[in-house]
């Protein structure tokens, strides 16, 4: 697949985003939503989840997600609730949940059932290119949001990062090179996720955060997502600086997905 493909492969995902904020917002605009948010509880704090359990343990981010563009139908027996419960029991620190239907078959209200079934912070995993979706992020429980430095310039970012920390969401800023990594760092941001999968070509090299952890601030929390599938792969790139671990596919493909958690966080 060619660089020009997947970058139009983006382009199609904003603009599907763009139409979905749109119909959103007619359905249910802001103030009803920030009603609706001022009843709710506090998130549960992502981030310092993350940073506890990193102090004696790896601190995993286990993700729920049904299929995904490259790998199509991921897991037929596809329950989030029932996921939730496995992964909490085998040890996860907190939850990734994908709610984009188009591109991964996800939903909000995967999301929902994923939280109310376990006590785990939780990362709603989307492409966020409105500040309307930091709002809707938080009403629908997410401790969480995602910001995909290749889907967006730089005064949207900065626009998203600002909005969810005044709605208390901990942000998981994506990077995947070098020059997006620089453009990150503007925000100064408090957790930087390294994306071993290149969203332009699909590729996966866990050779790509060996080459961008040294430049992440010191400061930050450093997670390592994708082609993450052994203990040992855990283990290498926490030489590397990873303190938090993102992992998704290899955990959704197995029969038993609290054995193989603790399988890959080296408790079996």
């Amino acid at each position: 697949m060619t660089r020009q493909c997947t970058h139009n492969i983006l382009s199609k995902i904003a603009a599907y985003k763009r139409k979905e904020v749109e119909a959103a917002k007619d359905m249910a605009p802001l103030s009803q939503l920030d009603r609706q948010i001022a009843t709710m509880p506090e998130p549960r704090g992502f981030l310092k989840s993350l940073k506890h359990r990193a102090l004696i343990a790896p601190a995993l981010i286990a993700e729920i997600k049904k299929a995904s563009p490259s790998k199509g139908l991921i897991r037929e027996d596809f329950s989030p609730s029932t996921l939730a419960r496995a992964y909490q029991d085998g040890g996860a620190t907190c939850l990734s949940v994908l709610t984009d239907k188009p591109s991964f078959q996800g939903s909000n209200l995967f999301l929902k059932q994923a939280k109310a079934m376990s006590t785990l912070p939780v990362l709603r995993k989307d492409f966020m290119i409105d500040t309307y979706q930091i709002a809707e992020s938080r009403m629908l429980g997410a401790d969480c949001v995602l910001i995909i430095m290749a889907m967006i310039d730089d005064q949207l970012a900065a626009d998203l990062y600002a909005c969810a920390k005044d709605y208390g969401l901990d942000v998981l800023v994506e990077v995947h090179d070098e020059e997006e990594l620089a453009r990150a760092c503007d925000l100064e941001p408090d957790m930087f996720g390294i994306n071993n999968r290149d969203l332009k070509t699909f590729n996966t090299s866990l050779a790509n955060f060996e080459n961008l952890a040294p430049y992440v601030p010191e400061t930050a929390f450093l997670v390592a997502e994708s082609g993450i599938f052994t203990s040992d792969d855990l283990l290498h790139l926490a030489e590397y600086g990873a303190q938090g671990f993102l992992v998704g596919e290899s955990l959704m493909r197995q029969n038993d997905v609290c054995k193989a958690t603790r399988q890959l966080l080296g408790e079996i």
